[in-house]
């Protein structure tokens, strides 16, 4: 019998320092060490495509998956490619406070800033 481990697929999505700082630290909060941060496109919105950023503790088939130092980032099998080169930050300014995602794949985006095509 060997010891075969999964390698699982990986994708190109960064999640920046500051960014992986804030997901441990609502982890931490939550008490909970068995989640992973998900990010998603999904049809919707007035450009077509929409974000999903959440926790999820699922890992599920054709998932890619990548660590930023004790952070995992899923990325499903079907959003790899409007996701590749992404960048997942956190701002904490007077104008905003939350994730933000800069996709280079984004050929326009709404008004609102939250969904794409």
């Amino acid at each position: 019998m060997s010891d075969t481990t999964i390698e699982l697929p990986t994708h190109e999505v960064l999640l920046t320092d500051v960014a992986a700082t804030k997901v441990k630290s609502l982890l931490e909060q939550e008490g909970r060490d068995d989640l992973r941060l998900r990010i998603a496109v999904q049809p919707g919105g007035c450009s077509g495509l929409i974000y999903q950023l959440y926790f999820d503790d699922r890992l599920l088939d054709g998932d890619a998956v990548r660590d930023f130092g004790g952070v995992e980032v899923v990325v499903d099998r079907m959003s790899v490619p409007y996701l590749d080169g992404a960048t997942i930050d956190f701002a904490d300014s007077i104008e905003r406070q939350g994730f933000t995602i800069d996709n280079p794949n984004a050929q326009n985006t709404c008004a609102c800033g939250e969904s794409f095509h």
